[in-house]
């Protein structure tokens, strides 16, 4: 499985495209906004000859759905997240122009995650885990065969993330952590959400807020 970052918008959020051999691929978490960053991912789409089968997000700040709609209707593909933030996405049009994003547009899920759920596309499996304390709905996506976990905004490099928005929670962050992402081995390499990837092993031995 080959995984590709591509960062977008003001929050330099990573949007993450996954395929494997058989061509088909994932949309994690959407960023694109601006018309030359949709123009970005489409053209990595196209010039690598993927089909898009899935549209998922980890958790629905703003941040990671300003390019939902563009996803689901360029490629006809129904949003898929964590029901416990339907809410959270729900609430992104009544502040969306207060952060400069007035052209932000609407898509609501058309399907829902939940632990233990697995999604395949082409010839890969990623398990859902369900991971609430950034967001209440916050879910990971991991393959365990090829050590690769797409974390969200659970667990960064050196840091963790904010609890301080509406439905964090501080204490379930860390119980998240330490329940579902340090129960994978260390040379599980994480791609979170803003900032470069890490590892498991790295985070378990000199995150400051996980020792």
């Amino acid at each position: 499985m080959k995984v590709t970052c591509l960062t977008f918008n003001p929050f330099q959020e990573n949007t993450y495209v996954l395929h494997d051999d058989t061509k088909e691929c994932v949309v994690i978490d959407p960023g694109c906004y601006e018309k030359q960053e949709r123009e970005e991912l489409k053209n990595y789409i196209e010039e690598n000859g993927l089909k898009v089968v899935r549209l998922l997000n980890t958790h629905c700040h703003i941040d990671h759905i300003l390019g939902n709609k563009f996803v689901a209707d360029t490629y006809k593909v129904g949003l898929e997240i964590h029901r416990e933030d339907e809410q959270t996405l729900r609430a992104v049009p009544t502040y969306a122009p207060s952060y400069g994003f007035q052209m932000y547009e609407e898509v609501l899920p058309s399907a829902y995650l939940k632990e233990g759920d697995v999604v395949t596309f082409g010839n890969t499996e990623l398990q859902v885990l369900f991971t609430p304390g950034h967001a209440p709905g916050h879910v990971v996506f991991y393959n365990g065969p090829e050590k690769i976990c797409i974390g969200g905004d659970v667990l960064f490099q050196n840091s963790i993330g904010r609890t301080d928005l509406p439905g964090g929670n501080f204490d379930i962050l860390i119980t998240s952590i330490k329940s579902k992402l340090f129960a994978m081995p260390d040379d599980v390499t994480v791609y979170p959400g803003h900032g470069p990837e890490t590892t498991i092993g790295h985070e378990r031995n000199k995150n400051p807020f996980l020792r």
